[in-house]
């Protein structure tokens, strides 16, 4: 099996050398990529968890807490909800979004590399095919065509899995961004309901003689 590959991998010539470099870049990126999707907050618990977490921070196990700390839920005001929610968009979602640009790239680039072996294989040939008849001159045509079959073959199985991951990574990015929408809602209808239910002062006949300024509230 394995002297069988490395035959075919020969075979290809020299562009299968950026291919493997190509692959071993793509499947590097694709793993921290995975990893890193894995970890995201939105599988902490479900929408009921987060919804009594955002009510109640200290039910909420430790790395929730920090997090809904780092958002402002403990802060009265929305507009500073909305800022911290902006810079944990970036915090985020940045990192996740070089590393797609980066493994889409590499997806794209293995089935180009391959093309190029192809057109490195067909000037093998052609230069085979000026030289004449002869033995050598067919193993020159049989190596000139194995390099310009094998190296697109190998670009399309390396960069299929890698479109497969490149998918799944998206659609979970989408999910997490649907994720923080849903909690920076969550955080700005806690903040609303937190200040409207708030009890309203009311002032006594000797609190209003200390302040004349709120005899004005006593009398209306």
């Amino acid at each position: 099996m394995i002297p069988t590959i490395l035959e075919t991998w020969v075979r290809g010539g020299w562009v299968m050398l950026p291919l493997v470099a190509v692959s071993l870049a793509m499947f590097v990126v694709g793993l921290r990529l995975v990893l890193r999707m894995r970890r995201l907050p939105d599988r902490w618990g479900s929408d009921g968890d987060w919804q009594s977490w955002v009510r109640d921070t200290s039910s909420a196990p430790p790395e929730v807490r920090t997090l809904l700390l780092e958002t402002g839920m403990h802060r009265t005001s929305v507009p500073q909800l909305h800022r911290s929610f902006a810079g944990l968009n970036r915090a985020w979602l940045a990192p996740l979004d070089r590393q797609l640009a980066l493994l889409s790239t590499l997806v794209a680039a293995a089935p180009l590399v391959g093309l190029l072996g192809t057109v490195s294989g067909m000037l093998v040939t052609f230069r085979a095919l000026a030289l004449g008849g002869g033995g050598q001159i067919t193993e020159a045509m049989a190596a000139g065509i194995s390099q310009a079959l094998f190296p697109p073959e190998i670009g399309l199985c390396i960069a299929l899995p890698g479109l497969v991951i490149a998918h799944w990574c998206r659609r979970r990015r989408h999910e997490f961004e649907a994720f923080l929408v849903r909690l920076e809602s969550l955080g700005t209808r806690q903040i609303r309901s937190r200040t409207t239910a708030r009890p309203v002062q009311t002032l006594s006949r000797e609190q209003a003689w200390v302040r004349p300024e709120a005899l004005v509230e006593l009398s209306v």
